[in-house]
């Protein structure tokens, strides 16, 4: 009888995994309308151009103004880069994103996530088994923040990183250098090997080498601004409570909403 129980699981299991292997990535789905385009960039020495920023202007979730943009960046005029952290749920999950700085007061957001099909929701689950495929969201930075702070109602977390600006840089042009390849060669989302905060280390270590080693506040980031502070990536002159409390943005962002310099308001 055992026996016989331990074969049926093993058939199981092959079963499983002949599925798991079969399945492939595509960017041919119903996408859900606000994943729906694929954001690629032109680089030509110091000029970027990216094309299909997305500009969504959000009455709720589900309910928005639909809006992308091109923008031309000039590589000579990035200067920083935040790390934003919005932390929702519970048992530490968090999602993770970029906002990259440009001299002229432009801000471009680059958020790693799941790419939904219509009807689909997230679920860490779901996301182990090649269930969502992978996509770098190019975004006017008012749309992701305001989205999360003020429809969602979560809390915003948005960090200067101390980072030299060669190095802003580099990370900068091997996420633009992803984008690109996801257009062309998708992927699947793996909610431990391949998510929102992996990436980022991914592109991180891609330029220094060993800068961050595998922490469980990779896989649980809600708190990963603690990681970051360790590692002297963050404003260490404060605490980390002190750090927190200076940057959530939340009630910036609820004030300056509709503010034409919305970046720089929840800035200041």
């Amino acid at each position: 009888m055992i026996k016989k129980i331990l074969l049926i699981l093993l058939a199981l299991l092959a079963g499983f995994l002949l599925w798991y292997l079969t399945q492939s990535p595509s960017n041919e789905r119903e996408w859900s309308v606000d994943q729906a385009v694929l954001p690629y960039v032109e680089i030509n020495g110091d000029e970027v151009k990216v094309f299909n920023v997305r500009d969504f202007r959000y009455e709720s979730t589900s309910k928005y103004e639909i809006n992308y943009y091109d923008r031309e960046y000039s590589l000579s005029e990035l200067e920083t880069v935040d790390y934003i952290v919005e932390p929702f749920g519970s048992i530490g999950a968090a999602h993770t994103f970029l906002s990259f700085g440009f001299k002229n007061g432009d801000h471009l957001a680059v958020s790693v996530e799941i790419r939904k099909e219509k009807g689909e929701s997230f679920s860490p689950w779901r996301g182990v088994l090649r269930q969502y495929e992978l996509m770098y969201v190019l975004a006017d930075e008012r749309d992701v923040v305001d989205l999360r702070a003020n429809h969602r109602s979560h809390q915003v977390y948005l960090y200067p990183v101390k980072i030299e600006q060669e190095k802003v840089r580099e990370i900068f042009l091997s996420m633009m250098d992803r984008v690109n390849r996801l257009r062309d060669n998708p992927e699947f989302y793996n909610t431990v090997t391949n998510n929102c905060t992996t990436n980022i280390v991914g592109h991180i270590n891609s330029i220094s080498p060993g800068k961050v080693s595998w922490d469980i506040r990779l896989l649980l980031p809600e708190e990963s601004d603690a990681l970051a502070y360790e590692l002297g990536l963050l404003d260490t002159s404060v605490s980390l409570e002190e750090l927190r409390v200076r940057h959530l943005v939340n009630e910036k962002a609820r004030l300056y909403a509709d503010s034409p310099d919305f970046s720089s308001r929840i800035r200041d």
